[in-house]
């Protein structure tokens, strides 16, 4: 059986390698990580330096409202966690709110976009 900080690593490399953005932040809604794609996709608003900024301050007042209320009703089920956010049709991107939970308790969210472009990669193209 793996060491917890053994666990972290790979977790951490799952998000690392994935090619969508993921911004990840507690309940508080500071970001407290980027993946490497966030960081490369964020790159004019700051890339790796939003880190440890209010996500709140990047958004408009409207997206601020709904991403409350997305956070309140994560809170209110942990049976709530997930939430589609966004469809960017030019860029057919679409974005999610994903609830992470220690133990069932609400302790943070991350916020993910994907794009639904076809793959180019052929299979197993090593």
């Amino acid at each position: 059986m793996l060491e917890l900080k053994e666990y972290v690593s790979f977790f951490k490399s799952l998000i690392d390698q994935d090619r969508s953005a993921v911004v990840i932040c507690n309940l508080e809604h500071e970001i407290i990580y980027m993946n490497p794609a966030a960081v490369r996709s964020y790159e004019k608003r700051g890339g790796d330096k939003l880190m440890g900024r209010n996500l709140l301050e990047c958004h408009n007042p409207e997206s601020v409202e709904k991403i409350k209320k997305v956070v309140d009703w994560f809170a209110r089920s942990e049976e709530h966690n997930i939430v589609y956010t966004f469809h960017d049709e030019k860029q057919n991107k679409v974005g999610y709110m994903v609830a992470l939970r220690e133990n069932g308790k609400l302790i943070g969210y991350y916020e993910k976009h994907e794009y639904r472009n076809p793959e180019s990669m052929k299979f197993y193209d090593m």
